[in-house]
C-alpha cells in the first residue's frame, strides 16, 4: 500500500516491546513497519482494556488502523488531512458548533472512526464510502431510533447522518462508559428483557440493513422458521458457496436443517431485537445505564439476540438472571443457543475465512 512516497506493510504481534506495552490482545496487536519512514507512532486508549488503535502522523495524512484490520491492505483506513477537515468543517456547519479537535477511536473493524471535541461536547463519528456500503449509515441510524422509540433500552442519540463527496458519515451521542458492574448488567437484562416485548405482526419488518459489511434482508414472514431459514442462512450459505468455503456436504447438511427447523423450537410473537448482541455491542455508562450500539434490528425470535450473548462472552450471570425474571424464556432455549448462532458464525466465515467453519460445523451437526 504506498502512500505519499512510503509503502506500508501490517503484521501481528502479541508485544509491542519497542513501545514498552504489555498486553495480551486476542487478534494481537496491528502496527506498520517502522521502516516506513519519518511518521510518529501515537498510542490510542480506545476504552476498557480490549483494543489500541495506532496512528501514524504524515504531514499531509492521518493513517489509523486498529487490532481487527488487519485481513488484506485495502481495510486499513486511510483519511488524508485535507479530506478530514474538509468533512469536518461541513459536518460543523450543518450542525451549526465549531470543531476545535478530533481523535481516532479503536473498536470497528468497518468504519473510520473518530472523536470530535466541540466547545463544550465531545461526539462519535463513524465515516465509510458511500459507495462500498450504501445506505449502511442510514439504517444504523434508523436503528438507533427504532429502539430509542420503545422507551425500553437507552442508545446514543443520532445527531448527524448523511453524506460528503465520496463519504457517508454517521454523527452520534458520546457515551462515557466503563467496565459493566453488576447492577449495570443486570438493568440491561431488565430493559433488553422489556425491549423484547416491543412486537410486529410479522418477522422482519423492517428495511434491509447490515450485518457487518454483509447487507441482511428483512424481508417479511409470517413465522420464525421461514425467516430464519430465507433472510438469515440461505443468503449467507450461497455467499459461502460463491467463495468457495462450502462443500457439497455443508450444503446437504443445511438442507437437512432447512427441513427439520420447524420442529426443533416453538413459535412465539415477534419481537424487536438488537441482532448483533455480543459484548462489543454494548456500553455501560458512567452511571451504571446500559446503552445498546452496532444494532442490525428486525422483528425476530428473542432467543437470537440471548443466544449471540454467549458467542463471544462478556455477559455477566447478572444479566442472564434479570432477563429471565422478567420475560422468561421457553424451556429448553439453552440447547438452540448453536442453533441461533449458526447465521452469526456464518457471516464470520463469509468475513474472515475458514477458521470459523469448524465451528458452523460443530452446530449444525447437533440439529440433523
Amino acid at each position: 500500500m504506498a502512500f505519499d512516497g512510503y509503502t506500508a506493510f501490517a503484521f501481528k504481534i502479541h508485544v509491542v516491546k519497542q513501545l514498552g506495552l504489555r498486553l495480551t490482545l486476542g487478534n494481537g496487536i496491528g502496527i506498520f513497519k517502522q521502516t516506513i519512514g519519518q511518521g510518529t507512532f501515537t498510542m490510542v486508549d480506545v476504552g476498557y482494556d480490549t483494543e489500541i488503535t495506532y496512528v501514524l502522523h504524515f504531514e499531509s495524512a492521518k493513517i489509523a488502523f486498529c487490532t481487527e484490520i488487519l485481513a488484506s491492505e485495502n481495510q486499513f483506513a486511510i483519511l488524508p488531512q485535507q479530506m478530514t477537515n474538509q468533512l469536518f468543517s461541513y459536518i460543523g456547519q450543518q450542525h451549526g458548533f465549531s470543531i476545535k479537535n478530533f481523535s481516532p477511536v479503536g473498536g470497528g473493524s468497518i468504519n473510520r472512526v473518530y472523536c470530535l471535541y466541540s466547545d463544550s461536547q465531545k461526539y462519535l463519528i463513524k465515516i465509510n464510502d458511500r459507495n462500498a456500503f450504501p445506505g449502511m449509515f442510514a439504517a444504523e441510524a434508523e436503528g438507533l431510533n427504532t429502539i430509542r422509540r420503545t422507551r425500553t433500552i437507552a442508545v446514543p442519540e443520532v445527531v448527524l447522518q448523511g453524506d460528503f463527496e465520496d463519504e457517508s458519515f454517521l454523527m452520534l451521542e458520546w457515551i462515557e462508559n466503563k467496565r459493566p458492574t453488576a447492577k449495570g448488567s443486570e438493568l440491561l437484562g431488565e430493559q433488553l428483557a422489556n425491549m423484547h416485548q416491543s412486537t410486529a405482526g410479522l418477522f422482519g419488518s423492517m428495511a434491509d440493513n447490515y450485518m457487518g459489511s454483509l447487507c441482511q434482508s428483512n424481508r417479511s414472514h409470517p413465522t420464525w422458521s421461514a425467516f430464519f431459514v430465507k433472510e438469515r442462512l440461505k443468503p449467507m450459505i450461497n455467499i459461502a458457496i460463491s467463495n468457495n468455503l462450502t462443500n457439497n456436504n455443508d450444503i446437504d447438511n443445511f438442507n437437512q436443517l432447512y427441513e427439520r427447523l420447524p420442529n426443533l423450537f416453538e413459535e412465539e410473537s415477534p419481537s424487536l431485537i438488537h441482532g448483533d448482541l455480543w459484548s462489543g455491542n454494548y456500553l455501560v455508562s458512567a452511571d451504571d445505564r446500559p446503552y445498546l450500539i452496532d444494532p442490525a434490528i428486525a422483528y425476530g425470535h428473542r432467543e437470537f439476540d440471548i443466544a449471540m450473548t454467549t458467542l463471544f462472552g462478556g455477559f455477566s450471570s447478572e444479566f442472564y438472571e434479570a432477563y429471565q425474571y422478567h420475560f422468561p424464556l421457553q424451556n429448553g432455549w439453552q440447547h438452540r443457543i448453536d442453533l441461533w448462532n449458526l447465521y452469526p458464525l456464518l457471516v464470520h466465515l463469509n468475513l474472515f475465512g475458514l477458521s470459523y467453519l469448524g465451528q458452523v460445523r460443530d452446530c449444525l451437526k447437533q440439529y440433523l
